[in-house]
This record gives structure tokens, sequence and C-alpha cells, in this order.
């Protein structure tokens, strides 16, 4: 068990935390959730004792171990993986380093062989002879190939970086694990694997996810942090939704019948106070005035944008032929004849661990690059709008916000483009910030702005979700639900995917298209069918060999 006793933390003269106690048990998993800013990671960063409070304490059980899955992907660079992972067990990986250096020494001592006799003890009592395997199934869970199990980390890619210190956060069973966006960079099968982890984990798990499916799927509980409190809730991510709105909405309905009542009594009161014969009546009423209490419902610090793309000009049935793209990159062929006719209605959403394909495919549909080979035609009355992953060079200037949006706006009238940053949370004085100063997340919405005002009816994104919070995800994907015209994107977000696309692509390793009209869950559901099959098949050939 881990709890928070009166934790207050003070930034300056801004209160981020203030009295907040709460307790996390065994054998649940709780959500953190909140608006960016809230200070979730901060949290995290307090229970792992890794952040000073500025009052209150954090208490965890005499004798458990607490993990976290640590953020600095060089952090072990000259490490082996299968180290890096054991390492999730400082003890035992401490007892495996000294038992080594004793058995290393030529004049081994008696005084050696006895520290060894206990260091063996205590490596058996930790199943130490058991760590290597431990750790290679976690590794193999999360998809990464025996063959690189004893790989130094710096020969290894981000994601492939990102899995191993997840895998070493898993390690060893740890009684509280704390976890800020586990699922970043992790490909279908590896949440797949990891979210059966969790839900069979039977430990404390504290996560931090803006994966709204993911907090479905895995959470017990949700911690809410709001205006620096955090109010715990059972169930899952739609369970607190329903249960928020519920008791804000119950809260509203008792203040005005007690609105309603406080009227009628005033109304007695003044009718009646100067009657004598209702004097009494009137006094009465007064103390029953007095004991009414109106709830205080404070606004949630959430803030939603408003995020509605509408076209200027309705979209006609021939709307975008790729006829055999082809795609080289450094020597590997990433796009190899990639051919798709897309629909009126279409909203295609391109999934897969083939992330760079992906892109490439979208800088070419979008005029950015030229394909090797191959050709793409959009209709006469399509217009397209881009949201590239990597936009870096969209926000190298010294312009401000407004300045850069009035730069892609057909209407230059300052009150027309400020409408457009206020429903992306761009209020007052934030319009004239440098562009080159944002926030990841303030880039983004300001890319959904540029989106907005363009009005084109065919809209190109690629991971628009990353850096959004969970209100900012929420707003685009009811957005893109509603859009009536069509949609290429790829993103991370299982439930926004489900929500939005009717047919699904998927770019595979040698640069081949998957193309079906279904909806995700579907196309996941066969996808796992298709994968079962080719398991029993290879098991039914290796068993002929």
């Amino acid at each position: 068990m881990i709890s928070a006793s009166n934790v207050t933390l003070r930034l300056g003269k801004r209160a981020l935390f203030e009295d907040v106690n709460i307790k996390f048990t065994e054998g649940n998993c709780y959500g953190l959730i909140g608006a960016n800013g809230a200070g979730k990671s901060t949290f995290l960063k307090i229970l792992a004792g890794k952040l000073e409070t500025t009052k209150g304490d954090i208490h965890i059980t005499p004798g458990q171990r607490l993990s976290v899955l640590e953020q600095d992907h060089f952090k072990y660079d000259d490490y082996p993986v299968m180290d890096v992972v054991i390492m999730g067990n400082a003890r035992l990986y401490e007892v495996m380093k000294e038992k080594d250096a004793i058995y290393a020494k030529e004049d081994f001592s008696d005084a050696d062989g006895i520290r060894a006799s206990e260091l063996e003890g205590e490596f058996a009592e930790m199943d130490g002879w058991e760590a290597e395997s431990n750790a290679a199934m976690l590794l193999n869970g999360l998809g990464l190939e025996t063959e690189i199990h004893y790989t130094v980390m710096s020969e290894l890619s981000g994601s492939e970086k990102v899995k191993v210190l997840l895998a070493k956060a898993l390690f060893g069973s740890p009684d509280i694990l704390l976890l800020d966006e586990p699922t970043n960079h992790l490909d279908l099968d590896a949440i797949a694997w990891f979210e059966e982890f969790l839900i069979n984990f039977n430990n404390t798990v504290i996560v931090v996810s803006h994966d709204r499916y993911f907090l479905n799927k895995v959470c017990t509980h949700i911690a809410d942090i709001d205006y620096g409190k955090i109010q715990l809730y059972a169930g899952n991510y739609d369970f607190w939704y329903e249960s928020s709105q519920l008791l804000i909405k119950q809260m509203k309905e008792a203040n005005k019948k007690k609105e309603e009542k406080i009227k009628e009594l005033q109304e007695f009161i003044s009718r009646f106070s100067a009657n004598a014969s209702k004097s009494k009546q009137a006094t009465s009423r007064k103390r029953a005035l007095e004991k009414i209490e109106l709830d205080d419902i404070r606004p949630s610090s959430r803030k939603y944008p408003y995020i509605d793309f509408r076209p200027e000009r309705e979209i006609g049935n021939e709307v975008l032929v790729a006829e055999n793209i082809s795609k080289t990159v450094n020597g590997e062929k990433v796009l190899d004849n990639i051919s798709f006719i897309m629909g009126h209605d279409d909203k295609i959403a391109f999934v897969g661990g083939n992330e760079f394909a992906i892109s490439t495919l979208f800088q070419i549909l979008a005029g950015e690059i030229e394909p090797d080979e191959g050709t793409y035609k959009w209709g006469i009355t399509t217009t397209q709008a881009y949201f590239p992953k990597d936009s870096g060079a969209e926000f190298n200037n010294d312009l401000t916000i407004a300045e850069w949006l009035t730069g892609y706006s057909t209407n230059k009238d300052a009150t027309y483009v400020r409408g457009f940053l206020g429903r992306m949370l761009f209020a007052g004085e934030d319009g004239v910030k440098k562009v080159k100063i944002l926030s990841g997340g303030e880039k983004v919405r300001c890319l959904l702005s540029k989106m907005m005002i363009s009005g084109s009816n065919c809209l190109i994104l690629d991971e628009p979700t990353n850096h959004l919070d969970m209100e900012a995800i929420t707003a685009l994907n009811n957005g893109l639900i509603k859009f009536p015209g069509v949609s290429l994107f790829a993103c991370h977000d299982h439930q926004f995917v489900q929500t939005t696309a009717n047919r699904i692509m998927e770019i595979m390793p040698d640069g081949s298209l998957i193309d079906k009209i279904t909806t995700y869950d579907e196309y996941l559901e066969g996808d796992a069918m298709a994968r079962k099959r080719t398991a029993v098949y290879t098991k039914q050939t290796d068993d002929e060999d």
C-alpha cells in the first residue's frame, strides 16, 4: 500500500497540490487523470520519492518494493538489455554482480566463501535462478526477440528502448508500480500483451495515460486531479466520466430546489413579518432559511477546445486515386506498389507498426515529397489540409500566434482569425505569444486551428493526438466523427480510431498494403485470428520437420 497524507506542493505562490489525502491499495489499478498542467507526472514523482513536498508525507508499507517506469532512454546505453531488465529489482542485481565478482577472484579466501554462501542464499530467496527466464518472458511479450536480449542498449531503436525500460519496471513483480504514459511508442501487439499483464497483476498500479481505451481496459479506480485536489472514483474511465457528470447534475438539481425553497421562504417572510398573527411563522421560516446552504459547485479546471471542421465546398464522388506508389528511403523500400481508391464517405485509419511508411505516404499525398514510382490524383472538388507528425519547421520563425494563423487565412480580419484561436483555447494575450516558444500541445492546437480555418474537405492527419490532453483528444475525436468530408489519419488512440474510421489500412513491413472496409475492433479481431492460424501452421510445419 502507498498513501499520501496532507500532501501540499507549492511552486512559488501557486499551490499545485493542497492537503491531498489518498490511499492506493493492493490489487487495484488506479488511472491518474487531469488536465495538462494539473500535476499528474509531478504527483507520480512525489509518490516515487523523487520530488520533495512542501508539506505532508508519503507512506509505503514497510518491506514493499516500488518500481517506476523511467523516461531517460539513453541512461543505460552501455549495458546489455538483459542486465537493464534485471536492474528492475535493484537488490537482486546487486547480489548478482557481487556474487560474480567474488567468483571471478583468483585469490578466493575463506571470507569470500562465507560471503558467497550468504549471497547465494539471498539470491535463491529472490528467485534469482529464474531471473533471466522471467526477464526474457517480459521482453518477448513486449515484442523484443530473443536475439537482442544480450545486445547493448545503444544498438536499439528508440521504440525498442521504451520496451526494455517498461520490462525493467515490470520485472520481479514489484509491490507498487508507477507508470507514466507506458503505452507511448508501443505497437498493437505489445499494448495487447501489456493490457493483459496489468489485468492479471495482483499488486498496486498507478498509471498516467491519455489513452481512454487503455484506461477503460485496465483500471479498477480513477484518481482525478482537479484544482489541486485528488478525488477517487471506483470503476474505469467511462464510469468516472458518467459518475462525475451525474454528480454535477445532481448538485445542480439540488441547488435548483433549494433556490426555489429560498425564494418561497423569502416571499413569506417579506409578506408576513409585520403581521402579528403570522410573526411566529415568519420567524420560524427565517430560521429555516438560515439553515439552507447551496452546494458549492466549482467548475472543473478542464477546458475543452471546440473543434469543428467545416468544408467550404461539398466533396464530389471522385476523391483520390493512388496507383502503384513506391518509395525507397535510405536504401530501404518503405512503400511498394501502393494502390487504392478513396470514396467520398471514407474515413481511413492507417494502423500498424510501420509508422515511417505511413508518414512517407502522407507526405506524398500532401505534395510534400514525390514518389519514386506511381501516381496519385485528387478529385477536382477536393481541397486538402495536412497535419504532419514533425511540425518543427512550421514554427521556426518569429511570428506571433495571431500573425502565424493569419498567414493561412483568406480572411485577414483580426476578429475572424482570433475566433479560431479562441476555439482552441488561445484567449486574450495568448495571441501575441511567439510560435517558436509554444509547448508541444500548443503547437498541435495551432495546427488544428490552421486546418479549421482552411475550410478543406480532405484532412490528412499524422498522429494528431500526440501532446494533447484527454479533453483535446475527445474534442478532436468528436470533431472528426461529425466532419462531413473525408480523412486519412494515423493515431495510437484505440477509441479514436474505433469511433472515427470506417476503413482500415495497414502498411506491412515489406511496404505492401492491407485494405479493409471494417471497424478497428473487427480488424484487430480478424488480425488476431490470422496470427493464431499462422502460429498453428508454423508449429505444424516445425513438427513435421
